[in-house]
């Protein structure tokens, strides 16, 4: 395969802003970027950690989960290593050349303040768009975001940039109970003074709830749950992802007992630390109340009561969501298939659903939740996603995968569809007898 790899970024980072001392990943150190694909490969975490004469001090720590600063560090090192990538450009738009069976791309070079410098145009005969995910702010939020001028407003993405300022500020606000949010309370609890910490948790789930990290629980994020997901109806499917939010976006018990232990530490001199932990709360609505104030309009449905905030900084841990594709897809029109829902169908091997005439294949990497489960943003399946578009590009077993990763079977039909809710009259008059 002849390769390029383009990113708007000036160089590789995995989310700066939440490089916070002691955090750690929340798979192990096996999920890098191709072991479980290829642990032969020169580019693993472990190759990674020899080539920085640090294996053996790994291998003494005896960790299972690398602190999350080294695997940005690890990324970093392969980028470095990959002559096919290209940074600060930005993709913009994606078109069929029929008559040369091509998609033509238009990628704007960025300038270090990233704005648009020179177009740099590309052809490709296949396309991967792992454009991802992006910081989430509810609509009723966004104009407040902001830390230039008064109370700082700021996603948790943007936290560690910002993080003297709201250590300084009289009194913070953080909502969100997901891992970040737990990660930014705990780091800001353990900066505040004992006694003043005033700091508010807020969360609209029913409880500060721990991840579903039970072994048979992990085999969601196998490839056979994969296969056994994407083949469901797209009702089913969708409500299966709401009902399964404990397996991503919940807290991991390690850190739901440090900030237990940190509140507990500071009652040991007789009184209780300044912080409130609320869950089921909704912030309807927010506004400025001056230089250095807001008020957060709160419910709380299960009391039926309303009530008022003043706080004097906002950390919004409001999650993430897939970029659109629209933006780059637009120009392909209706040769692009969509689900009822207007989302793009994608395939079992992560394929876009294209017309015959489009004979190109368009890969889309962490946009398929829809279509593969609550695996697709998981690191534990990079390299096997990888490793199944490069057999799908090359029609070949570039990479041989396992046919079977899970204990649990997830269905009673191989395939993952179902039969007819008919039962065989020989085992009706049997009854349950015969199950």
């Amino acid at each position: 395969l002849t390769t390029a790899f383009y990113d708007e970024r000036p160089a590789f980072h995995w989310h700066p802003g939440l490089l916070i001392d002691g955090t750690t990943l929340q798979v192990p150190f096996l999920a890098d970027l191709v072991t479980l694909a290829d642990p032969t490969s020169p580019y693993t975490f472990l190759n990674y950690l020899r080539h920085e004469q640090r294996l053996y001090p790994f291998y003494f720590a005896e960790r299972f989960h690398a602190p999350r600063a080294e695997y940005d560090a690890y990324c970093r090192w392969v980028s470095q290593r990959l002559p096919t990538c290209h940074f600060r450009h930005r993709a913009t738009a994606i078109r069929w050349l029929p008559d040369h069976a091509v998609y033509a791309l238009a990628l704007p070079r960025l300038t270090p303040d990233g704005s648009p410098h020179s177009t740099h145009r590309i052809h490709a005969r296949n396309l991967a768009l792992g454009i991802g995910t992006a910081p989430h702010v509810p609509t009723p939020l966004q104009p407040l975001l902001g830390t230039d001028d008064g109370a700082p407003v700021l996603h948790s993405a943007d936290y560690l940039t910002h993080r003297p300022r709201l250590l300084a500020a009289d009194h913070i606000t953080v909502i969100g109970s997901g891992q970040s949010g737990a990660e930014v309370f705990l780091d800001l609890l353990r900066h505040r003074p004992h006694g003043r910490e005033r700091l508010h948790w807020l969360t609209r789930s029913p409880a500060f709830a721990p991840m579903e990290y039970s072994k048979l629980g992990l085999e969601h994020f196998t490839p056979d749950y994969t296969r056994y997901f994407h083949a469901l109806p797209e009702p089913t499917r969708d409500r299966l992802l709401t009902r399964q939010w404990q397996l991503y976006k919940a807290i991991d018990h390690d850190t739901l007992a440090a900030i237990h232990d940190e509140l507990y530490k500071r009652t040991l001199s007789g009184t209780w630390p300044d912080a409130r932990l609320t869950p089921g709360v909704t912030l309807r609505a927010a506004s400025r109340t001056g230089p250095t104030g807001l008020e957060l309009h709160l419910s709380h449905d299960e009391q039926g009561h309303r009530t008022r905030l003043t706080t004097s900084a906002l950390v919004l841990a409001t999650g993430y969501r897939e970029r659109p594709l629209d933006d780059l897809l637009g120009p392909l029109g209706t040769a692009l298939h969509r689900d009822t829902a207007g989302r793009p169908v994608i395939e079992a091997d992560y394929r876009l659903r294209l017309d015959p005439a489009l004979t190109g294949a368009i890969y889309a990497l962490n946009a398929e939740r829809h279509t593969h489960g609550v695996g697709a943003p998981d690191l534990g399946l990079v390299a096997h996603r990888s490793a199944v578009i490069l057999n799908s590009l090359t029609q070949r077993t570039a990479y041989p995968l396992p046919e079977r990763t899970a204990f649990t079977t997830f269905g009673l039909r191989a395939d993952g569809t179902r039969e007819p809710a008919t039962v065989p009259r020989q085992l009706k008059r049997a009854g349950n007898r015969s199950f």
